[in-house]
């Protein structure tokens, strides 16, 4: 069930992740996070239907690990979960042109954990995706592609 869950999803990240024009190191990277939390869940449940330690035990230890990942990892998580959200919202593509926090320029990179923008005077722009999910962005390129969404 977990196998079928994992391919599932991501099949889907995948998708939206080449329509949105994430380069191959991120997808990798995207692919690679999967099916980390897959093998993670996938022991958790071993150990669960074989009975080698109490549920207490298995969850108290899984709850710590979380924390401990959670806490170590906030900004990337942050930003990598606002990346895969904003890929798979279509908002922004490579070749959109932008403005963002009085920033304007053409998306040439778009990543997991960032932007990459060129402006107009040829200057590279990395805005963390955290920013962009969350703050006021216009984007010029995208008017019928994004009200064919609404």
């Amino acid at each position: 069930m977990l196998w079928l869950v994992n391919r599932l999803v991501t099949g889907a990240l995948t998708r939206g992740a080449k329509r949105a024009g994430v380069s191959q190191g991120d997808l990798r990277l995207l692919k690679e996070v999967v099916w980390a939390i897959f093998i993670v869940l996938a022991v958790i449940e071993i150990v669960n239907v074989s009975g080698l330690t109490s549920e207490f035990t298995v969850l108290t230890i899984s709850g710590i690990i979380a924390i401990a990942l959670t806490l170590a990892l906030q900004t990337t998580l942050t930003n990598v979960i606002s990346g895969v959200l904003v890929i798979l919202e279509g908002s922004v593509r490579t070749k959109d042109m932008i403005q963002f926090s009085g920033i304007t320029g053409e998306v040439v990179k778009l990543g997991l954990r960032n932007v990459w923008v060129q402006t107009n005077d040829g200057n590279l722009v990395i805005i963390s995706n955290s920013q962009v999910a969350t703050g006021p962005l216009i984007n010029y390129t995208a008017k019928e592609r994004l009200q064919a969404k609404l």
